[in-house]
């Protein structure tokens, strides 16, 4: 977008704002006029058209119009806040606006429309492993999420796509997810296929089957790029990734993927990846994949939050900027506060407390989330997360949990699905020789009471289609 487009996308915010937001410098008496869903979303739309780069004044009064929207239209939400003793007239800046707990969504059904004009589920990404909840969107919040993520993805992990574009050099994305074919109702699943279609070249695929990895086809798959000069796009959970390094390793087993390519892990435990630490795990990408650390991007997902975040090294590099340690930077639609574990308030840059998130694609829930994980905020508003509270004595504790959580985090249907995906790379691999799987006898291919086989994942897929109309016909 040229300068020129931008500051008339913002001229056009501004129009839309000024129809409907008092000049929140100064409080007034008059109470403004509520915009409408459309209008809230045309509004966060064109923040999106400013890219992450955009204008950051914008955020507060479509902030605080969100607001007076959901507090009207979400009886949950409207409950929490009333119950706080907290009312949009009584509000004038975005950190004010009560956050919403992650752990709450488990038990409401949290929506800021007609819940029979759902059209998308997402488990929630919650710690409690024996309660599930869903995160529902209509077709407004459907088109807010997957625009939202094409800005973010474009940024971060394919910030040199129009370079790409002209060399004829798309990368080939791999995936180590499951379809849409497989999930139709799977939020992830269907993330994933935008990310493909939008940036991966023709011959970008799914590894997920329901017999686990594909073992074969990504080996193939990787030996063809060595041999084309096709960066690949490797996508999926940093377990996957450990997994799948520990065992090459242990097999002597290596690729030199072509400039360009890069990892796109989920998760990385809340500040640990799987059973190595950080530098643990870049080091294998390099002597696996031939990957430096700054072409290996971590990304935060959330189910209560529609905007993932990515580390920042690539965009930097592309961009010709100084190195700086990984960090996750807000775009102008999000901004993120770090609380007091104990307190809830408001803590400085560069203390450690539980991350709060304001995102303006959460129109069809809650504006605001209060998440279960410790990170630190920097002055200029990005941040680190440090790891998954835990409780010790009946008080949050400032020090991470051990236990480690996956990129969609210690969901029961998630956990199995995690576990399924690495247990089929840990067998698979074990019948590779060299770089070839060998042809293995039937009874190789029985991996054992301990698998979660086929069944298993059908079940998965099964829940994932019945989930969304058995929970809102219970409400």
């Amino acid at each position: 977008m040229t300068n020129q487009q931008q500051d008339a996308a913002l001229q056009n915010l501004d129009r839309s704002l000024n129809k409907s937001v008092d000049n929140n410098l100064e409080k007034s008496e008059e109470k403004p006029e509520p915009m409408s869903a459309e209008q809230l979303a045309a509004a966060v739309m064109t923040l999106y058209e400013a890219g992450v780069d955009g204008d950051r004044t914008a955020f507060e009064p479509l902030a605080l119009a969100m607001f007076r929207y959901q507090y009207q239209a979400n009886p949950p939400y409207r409950q929490f806040c009333d119950a706080r003793g907290v009312r949009p007239d009584q509000v004038d800046h975005w950190q004010q606006i009560p956050a919403f707990p992650t752990d709450a969504f488990k038990k409401e059904l949290v929506t800021s429309f007609p819940k029979e004009q759902a059209v998308m589920a997402n488990l929630t990404s919650g710690t409690t492993a024996n309660k599930r909840g869903q995160i529902f969107r209509d077709k407004l919040g459907k088109e807010l999420v997957f625009a939202a993520n094409r800005v973010m993805t474009a940024a971060y992990l394919f910030p040199d796509q129009a370079q790409l574009e002209q060399q004829n050099r798309r990368c080939r994305v791999l995936i180590l997810a499951p379809s849409p074919q497989m999930a139709p109702s799977m939020g992830m699943a269907m993330g994933m296929e935008e990310t493909r279609v939008r940036f991966g070249a023709d011959n970008s695929q799914f590894l997920l089957t329901k017999s686990g990895i594909d073992i074969q086809a990504m080996i193939r798959a990787l030996e063809e790029c060595e041999a084309s000069g096709q960066p690949v796009a490797f996508i999926g959970a940093t377990g996957a990734f450990v997994y799948f390094f520990q065992a090459c390793q242990k097999r002597g087993v290596s690729f030199r993927l072509p400039a360009g390519s890069r990892i796109g892990d989920g998760g990385g435990y809340r500040g640990r990846f799987g059973a190595v630490d950080r530098q643990a795990y870049y080091q294998m990408a390099e002597q696996v994949l031939g990957l430096s650390a700054d072409h290996c991007i971590n990304v935060l997902g959330m189910a209560e939050s529609a905007t993932n975040f990515f580390e920042s090294p690539l965009r930097e590099r592309i961009q010709g900027l100084p190195a700086s340690a990984p960090r996750m930077i807000p775009p102008p639609w999000v901004r993120t506060d770090v609380v007091d574990p104990v307190s809830l308030e408001p803590l400085p840059a560069g203390e450690v407390g539980l991350l709060r998130h304001f995102d303006l694609s959460n129109l069809p829930t809650v504006l605001a989330v209060q998440s279960d994980n410790l990170g630190v905020v920097a002055e200029d508003g990005s941040f680190r997360i440090i790891g998954r509270a835990q409780l010790e004595n009946g008080k949050i504790s400032e020090l991470p949990a051990q236990r480690t959580v996956g990129p969609m985090g210690d969901n029961k249907i998630f956990r199995f699905l995690e576990n399924y995906v690495n247990f089929s790379i840990r067998f698979k691999m074990g019948l590779v020789t060299g770089r070839k799987p060998r042809v293995a006898a039937a009874a190789d291919l029985a991996m054992g009471a301990d698998c979660p086989c086929g069944e298993g994942i059908e079940q998965l897929i099964e829940h994932q289609e019945g989930c969304k109309n058995n929970h809102i016909e219970q409400k």
